[in-house]
């Protein structure tokens, strides 16, 4: 007796994406009451930089006791529910925007939709843009979640901008054309492309060349771009960030084809909050956005704490500051934690996550055989962490891993637990191959290692020792890894 929308499959909950997020919660790590359990990886959450904002709230007690000069502001704040939003906060949200951009760019306030966070901007924006059936096309890998923001409630269809590891998954001509061709063939309809700038998983902002190449496109094609960009303010290393926004000025013929979508959850770390917006120099998608965010409005009072905030100039430009620096701290132990281990990952200047590869500890290259290595991680390692095809990857063995949302002692557990993995799995695989080792292989092998050296180095000597060239030694690195012809 339900509507076909309450029973329809397509919100995307059964992705593995989403699966990983339900088998932490049934069993979250915690140092104390349960040190053995699932640590968080699949959340891209900015905890880094908490205390900047919990000091300005205690020397800000009139913002947090909804005063202002001393008057209690509860009654106006309780009453107020005008869709558009405060003024104050707009203003402010306008500024901060631009503040991220290295002042780069203005953004009008009055050109600025306020919404319940950047899902709802999406959304909403899809709503403004498509009808039911309708396609956007998305480079991948994407956010697993666009495929319930922007699909399940709108009706319309994501056509994937399939990207290539041999270039850094960057976008390019070929790749656009390509989906718009497929698009075609399908009888689709395409209404624009959705680019993360930056990238959510890949966790790398967008050269000025690709977002050229994107710009004339939609240009060739008079469709729409809508630029996520809520992780602009993560940006902690070059090339730097660049807002579509700065790439179209004197472009007046996409000027108002071009939308942007940013939030506080990722840049202030204030998920929580559910503060988005769009902004767009369309007059019309303004006014429809307008009107629909009536559905999901930000409350006048965290409205009100924040426009104070944001108008603390002194406040914003230490907290960017201070922000990015962490970041890139963090990120730096993540990465040289992961390459202790074994493990690289795509080179990335941004973001909460990392874009890490483990094709190498695949049994096979396909999917099914990422499923397998996910689901040893999930539950013998103990890290929640997203597969690639959550991310509609075309190449099996690459991981979205989160670095922002714990401790360092946290994060340095999940390292050491990955660290462990890895090694029980190289040393597995080595049993396995040295079985098929010449015998005096196998025993110079075995002396090796009683005599307490590195059997592994003895295996690079053995290469050069064993005139036959034996394919299964010559298969066989210094890390234990066979090494693919």
């Amino acid at each position: 007796m339900l509507s076909k929308k309450a029973t329809c499959n397509s919100h995307g909950q059964d992705s593995s994406y989403f699966l990983g997020w339900k088998e932490y919660e049934k069993n979250p790590y915690h140092p104390l009451t349960n040190p053995s359990g699932i640590i968080q990886l699949g959340l891209a959450e900015n905890q880094l930089s908490f205390d900047l904002i919990e000091s300005w709230l205690e020397s800000h007690q009139e913002a947090m006791t909804l005063k202002k000069d001393g008057v209690l502001m509860f009654k106006e704040l309780a009453l107020f529910q005008d869709y558009h939003g405060l003024p104050a906060f707009k203003s402010a949200l306008a500024e901060f925007m631009s503040e991220m951009r290295g002042n780069k760019v203005e953004f009008n306030p009055e050109k600025l939709v306020l919404t319940a966070g950047a899902t709802s901007a999406n959304e909403t924006l899809m709503f403004c843009l498509t009808d039911p059936g309708d396609a956007f096309l998305l480079p991948t890998p994407y956010y697993p979640g666009f495929d319930r923001d922007l699909k399940w409630r709108t009706g319309a269809e994501i056509v994937p901008i399939h990207c290539s590891s041999n270039n850094g998954f960057k976008i390019t001509k070929q790749a656009l054309e390509k989906a718009y061709n497929n698009a075609k063939k399908r009888n689709l309809r395409i209404k624009g492309v959705l680019i993360t700038n930056p990238s959510n998983p890949l966790g790398t902002s967008m050269t000025r060349d690709e977002l050229d190449i994107l710009i004339n496109f939609i240009a060739s094609k008079d469709i729409h771009l809508i630029s996520d960009e809520i992780y602009s303010g993560t940006v902690f290393a070059s090339p730097g960030f660049i807002s579509v926004k700065e790439v179209i000025k004197g472009r007046d013929d996409v000027s108002n084809k071009v939308h942007i979508v940013y939030s506080l959850s990722k840049d202030l770390g204030l998920p929580g909050f559910r503060v988005g917006a769009i902004y767009s120099e369309d007059d019309l998608v303004v006014a429809a956005a307008t009107k629909m965010s009536s559905f999901g409005l930000i409350s006048s009072q965290t409205q009100y704490l924040l426009s104070v905030m944001l108008s603390d100039k002194d406040f914003t430009m230490k907290y960017i500051m201070e922000n990015k620096k962490r970041l890139e701290h963090r990120h730096r132990i993540f990465v040289d934690g992961l390459e202790s281990a074994g493990i690289k990952c795509l080179n990335s200047n941004a973001g909460l996550f990392c874009w890490v590869d483990m094709r190498h500890l695949l049994k096979s290259k396909t999917f099914e055989a990422e499923m397998e290595l996910w689901k040893k991680i999930l539950f013998q390692v103990g890290l929640n962490i997203s597969p690639g095809a959550s991310c509609h990857c075309q190449e099996p063995g690459f991981f979205r891993m989160c670095f922002a949302n714990m401790s360092t002692d946290t994060l340095n557990l999940a390292l050491q637990r990955l660290n462990n993995f890895v090694e029980a799995d190289d040393t597995n695989c080595t049993h396995r191959r040295l079985s098929s080792l010449p015998k005096w292989v196998r025993r110079l092998f075995a002396f090796s290692s009683q005599m307490g050296s590195s059997p592994f180095a003895f295996l690079s000597k053995v290469r050069t020792l064993d005139k036959t060239q034996h394919p299964c030694v010559n298969a066989l690195n210094p890390s234990g890894l066979a090494v693919s012809s």
